[in-house]
């Protein structure tokens, strides 16, 4: 057990540094502040499917916090947008297709393990500066458990995070990563499955109220006008709204891999 909880921090140690909150002394107690901040509920933001549209991928850039940007390797502005992202001090992630997504990329389940392992390299390769990776699609892969367990260790290797982006309700990704101490995460609410600008809205209030719950959550939106519009004008009054936005890495250290009761039971995914 000790050993697994090395590996965690081996990986989120790291990933703390990035994005982190500012705590800068806005009151005669800085002590106090960030013991306040402390206690705000905690909110982690992922942007799907970048590297497709330059236009878009630059207003994800320029959120003003510590969005995660998962980047398909596949796409034309793959490797040029990983560079930008780290550069601009942003959380790289490979966000790997699976079934039924298609592609030269793509985990599928008729592929060998030898041939889904180098898929994972050539996709990291075209995406560099990832600490982590996150499913592109997958309700085929992510109910089954042998290339699930595979993947895990492959990433424990390399010291990635793994987020369960939990297309499939009977997913065994996350309870995968958790039982080997892989850092790793869940996500909880989508924005856009509706981007109608209505709906993204409503998820997004949902996405908060949730936040306030269960003290943290873990939200997946896309590069679509009406997400990006949302947020351009939602995230700056997170604070003053009581909730602290953070780093993927802030927000493994915070759950500490325990899977929330909607993933599971007593902190163990289902």
């Amino acid at each position: 057990m000790c050993r697994r909880w090395l590996l965690l921090l081996g990986v989120v140690a790291p990933l703390l540094g990035i994005g982190a909150p500012d705590t800068g002394a806005d009151t005669g107690n800085p002590a106090q502040h960030l013991a306040a901040v402390s206690q705000m509920p905690k909110l982690a933001l992922v942007i799907d499917d970048l590297g497709q549209n330059a236009s878009r991928d630059g207003r994800v850039l320029a959120l003003p916090g510590p969005v995660a940007m998962a980047i398909l390797p596949d796409t034309r502005y793959a490797t040029a947008l990983s560079q930008r992202a780290q550069a601009a001090g942003k959380t790289v992630m490979l966000h790997l297709p699976m079934a039924p997504a298609g592609g030269p990329y793509a985990w599928q389940p008729q592929l060998p393990p030898e041939e889904l392992t180098n898929r994972l390299e050539r996709a990291l390769k075209k995406v560099p500066h990832a600490s982590g990776v996150n499913n592109h699609m997958g309700s085929q892969m992510t109910v089954r458990q042998p290339p699930m367990v595979a993947l895990m260790s492959e990433l424990q290797r390399r010291h990635l995070f793994f987020l369960d982006s939990r297309t499939n309700a009977r997913t065994v990704a996350a309870a995968a990563a958790q039982r080997i101490g892989l850092a790793s995460l869940s996500r909880d609410i989508f924005l856009d499955d509706d981007p109608s600008p209505e709906a993204v809205a409503v998820q997004f209030r949902q996405a908060l109220q949730l936040a306030r719950k269960q003290g943290s959550v873990v939200i997946i939106g896309h590069p679509h006008q009406s997400t990006l519009a949302l947020l351009e004008r939602e995230l700056p009054k997170l604070r003053e709204q009581g909730i602290d936005w953070v780093d993927i890495g802030q927000m493994i250290a915070t759950r500490s891999n325990r899977a929330m009761l909607a993933h599971g039971a007593k902190g163990i995914y289902r």
